[in-house]
């Protein structure tokens, strides 16, 4: 195959994308690009076709049908640095290798993430795991930068006592907070790397990883362009629908919501149409179609 050299992502090895108050994203190496999906595909059923404008319907194919292993080609390798409460969210990914800097040999820096203030909220009260969409007014969020940071200068100013005392590392670090900036090397292939983003640039994830998300995905562009644009076309921007949602969205083409055409009657029990928070989320899946 040869080694796939890429111009886009040449030019930006090793810059550093900043991500929150002090973290960023870093690309490291990478291994092929889209030609190197098209190659690995194509040696499945011999030379086939060979148009450079066939790569792209090719690479579209491939995504539709979930024929994944051409994917898993792409390698990315990035250094992040980034708060831990965001590493511990991350690292549920575990189809990439990771190495991560360790409290246990090194000496951890003095850097710990505070939200500025619009991202400052209540609880949602729809969302157990999530935050509300309105901000705090802005005297209040200030309160809660300034308690949080409170914090964090305590726990440092008592693990350095500890370190300074001979304590060991590994010991002495134990209460840091999750606040903490942690560094890590993560090596992903497109395929996986395809899962990450699909779960992590959903509005459902914590606004924090969202935005690693987000600036690992301009990269990834620049690696894939091809590929990227077809999962942002059928996978990170389109809707699937159940059996009962699909049988729901079919009677309401038919111009009739719940039935089987105009001035007809449904052709389907009515205690199986879609109520309450099936709708809902039916509802919603509309909504998200007519935005995208």
């Amino acid at each position: 195959m040869g080694h796939c050299v890429v111009a886009e992502a040449e030019a930006v090895l090793d810059k550093e994308y900043p991500v929150l108050d002090k973290g960023f994203v870093r690309l490291v190496d990478y291994l092929g690009g889209d030609q190197r999906v098209v190659q690995a595909a194509r040696v499945s059923y011999g030379e086939g076709t060979k148009a450079y404008r066939e790569d792209a319907a090719l690479i579209d194919y491939l995504l539709r049908h979930e024929h994944t292993s051409p994917f898993e080609q792409v390698v990315l390798t990035f250094h992040v640095k980034l708060p831990i409460f965001v590493a511990r969210q991350w690292i549920r990914h575990r189809t990439a290798r990771v190495n991560e800097i360790s409290g246990r040999y090194s000496v951890m820096g003095n850097e710990f993430y505070i939200p500025p203030p619009e991202d400052v909220a209540l609880q949602s009260g729809d969302n157990k795991q999530g935050r509300s969409t309105e901000a705090l007014e802005a005297g209040q969020a200030e309160a809660v930068r300034k308690a949080l940071e409170a914090g964090q200068r305590e726990a440092y100013r008592a693990y350095s006592a500890l370190v300074e005392q001979g304590i060991a590392r590994e010991l002495a670090r134990i209460n840091l907070p999750l606040s903490l900036y942690t560094e890590w090397y993560w090596q992903i292939d497109l395929h996986n790397l395809f899962h990450f983003l699909k779960l992590r640039l959903d509005p459902h994830a914590q606004k924090e990883i969202r935005l690693y998300a987000e600036v690992i995905f301009d990269i990834a562009k620049k690696i894939a362009p091809c590929c990227c644009d077809s999962f942002e076309r059928h996978v990170l921007e389109a809707v699937s629908f159940s059996r009962e949602e699909f049988a729901e969205l079919k009677s309401r083409l038919a111009g009739c919501p719940g039935g089987a055409g105009e001035g007809k009657p449904p052709d389907k029990d009515p205690a199986s149409a879609l109520t309450g928070k099936a709708l809902e989320r039916f509802e919603t899946k509309l909504e998200t179609g007519r935005q995208l």
